[in-house]
């Protein structure tokens, strides 16, 4: 046998595999328990600071840290107190973010409403029901919005390999021009209640005018004139659909004269969707006042079926053979020769253009002992797509 000898200190002991994984076991349970203990150790200090802190608050009654500003503080302010007691100095000392020149600030004491103000008027706007949250609807720097339409296409032709070109015709460009016009409006209070410090001067205001706003936008935005108006969707002429040109609208009548067919009241409001070109159909809506959806939705088909269809979730609007039904009271009733219904894809079809500021001057003596608010804003609307738009008439023919 090989003898085999061991240097000094060498041990040759056979060795079990078992015991060197519970060493290294042993030797990570121990650090690990030092890290845990280190841990403790850390979070118990940290909330002893954290208590200290909170004692030395509640001691000097500090107020809650923050770590972000209210920009809009100094403007909310000067504005308050210009609108309880005139003082005007506040904002004349604020510096206005915008160009050196602007329309927007009256040097005789017109001035920006604050960004909170100005923006929960114009939720309340968008918010409501109107044409306005149908329509396109641009904000401008100037006193006008130009639309340029090509409303018709370039000829062409086929033509052989050899074969002489031929001219063709040339497309047409229009402009439509949309004014826009001044909207105001003019709620008063008593002084004795802008001297009350817990009345909310800014939130009352703020909603009046948006329901002053609001009413007269929804109505002129359909049966406005447009002088010193927006031009309504129902100003236009009128003509029978297969008689169409652009510049008017086209209508569907409904077979009766003072209402829907009798006998079958359907009829006209397919052939109301399907005068709409294809490429409107596919975002078009029905406009009626109540009135008129009353008596749409009482209608049924040859088997007795509703052609009206309420929403199964909150807040979404009925719909009437597939399309969605908008319900905007300006709209004329059901009476002879009479526009109830429109249906189109309005945000093609109609164009809101408006100037992003609003503005406020108080006035103390021309309604003494109340405080007049003159609030403004310029705003104008018309057609700019002709083709979009389709009405149905009362009559029978």
């Amino acid at each position: 046998m090989t003898e085999i000898k061991a240097r000094a200190g060498e041990d040759l002991s056979p060795t079990h595999p078992g015991a060197e994984v519970k060493s290294a076991m042993a030797g990570f349970l121990n650090a690990f328990n030092g890290f845990q203990s280190e841990v403790k150790t850390n979070l118990h200090q940290l909330q002893e600071r954290q208590n200290m802190l909170e004692r030395k608050t509640m001691t000097y009654a500090r107020p809650a840290l923050s770590n972000t500003a209210d920009l809009d503080m100094p403007h909310k302010k000067a504005l308050g107190a210009y609108l309880r007691s005139g003082d005007d100095d506040g904002l004349r000392g604020l510096v206005l973010e915008g160009k050196a020149m602007s329309t927007a600030v009256n040097a005789d004491g017109g001035f920006l409403l604050n960004p909170q103000m100005a923006e929960q008027i114009n939720s309340m706007l968008s918010s409501t029901t109107s044409l306005r949250s149908l329509s396109n609807v641009v904000q401008i720097d100037a006193t006008t919005y130009d639309v340029i339409i090509d409303n018709s296409d370039p000829g062409s032709a086929w033509q052989s390999e050899v074969g002489a070109v031929s001219e063709s015709t040339t497309p047409n460009i229009n402009r439509i021009s949309i004014k826009l016009n001044d909207l105001s409006a003019m709620p008063k209070i008593s002084q004795r209640l802008l001297d009350d410090a817990s009345f909310d001067v800014e939130g009352w205001i703020a909603s009046r005018i948006a329901t002053r706003f609001v009413r007269a936008e929804a109505s002129a935005f359909v049966n406005g004139t447009g002088v010193d108006q927006p031009k309504g969707i129902l100003l236009p002429a009128k003509v029978a659909n297969a008689s169409w040109t652009w510049g008017n609208l086209g209508y569907i009548p409904t077979g009766a004269a003072a209402d829907f067919a009798a006998s079958n009241p359907i009829d006209c409001l397919v052939t109301l969707i399907y005068s709409l070109g294809a490429d409107y159909r596919a975002n078009a809506v029905f406009l009626m006042n109540s009135k008129t959806a009353g008596a749409v939705r009482k209608i049924k088909d040859s088997t007795g079926r509703f052609m009206w269809n309420d929403s199964i979730s909150a807040g979404q609007p009925a719909t009437l053979m597939g399309y969605r039904v908008v319900i905007l009271e300006d709209m004329p009733d059901i009476a002879a020769n009479s526009y109830p219904i429109a249906f189109g894809d309005f945000q093609s079809g109609y164009t809101i253009a408006e100037r992003p500021d609003l503005r406020i001057l108080r006035d103390p003596f021309s309604a003494k002992p109340n405080v007049l608010f003159y609030a403004s804003k310029r705003v104008g609307g018309d057609i700019t797509d002709y083709a979009a738009i389709k009405l149905l008439k009362v009559a029978l023919s």
